[in-house]
Parts: structure tokens; sequence; C-alpha cells
């Protein structure tokens, strides 16, 4: 599961040839969430977790999330 990047309170990672569709995961201590790249709505939580910081850096690095997707599930959405 490559990690992309690590915040202050959680990180964002991918897991080789995930489900679709195309999403990220939140991961903290509080619990982890699956977040869907092109909406970024959270698809599916468990704990309580603070995602401003993951959410706000998605949405600036939403293109670079896509192709992380495609690179890890080697399919071209």
């Amino acid at each position: 599961m490559p990690r992309l990047i690590r915040f202050s309170n959680c990180e964002i990672a991918m897991f080789f040839g995930d489900h679709y569709p195309p999403h990220f995961h939140v991961l903290a201590r509080e619990g982890a969430a699956q977040v869907r790249i092109d909406t970024l709505e959270v698809m599916n939580m468990s704990g309580k977790l603070d995602m401003r910081e993951a959410l706000d850096w998605a949405a600036l690095n939403r293109d670079m999330l896509m192709a992380k997707w495609e690179e890890f599930s080697g399919d071209v959405v």
C-alpha cells in the first residue's frame, strides 16, 4: 500500500489493484476513510476523523491522484 503523503494527523494511501470507483484511503489512529478522487465524496468511514487537511490537499492534487490510481491499478479510467 503506497503512502502518498503524510499530514499532522493522517495520511493518504492507495492499494494496488483496488476496487472501483477510483479512490484513495485516509488513514489515522482514530479511523480510516475511502474518498472518491473525482468528487472527493467520502464513500465510507470508520471512526472519527478530521480529514480537512487531507481533503484540501486532494482537491489541489486530483490529477496526480488519478495518475497514481491508473499506475497502481494498471487500468486507464
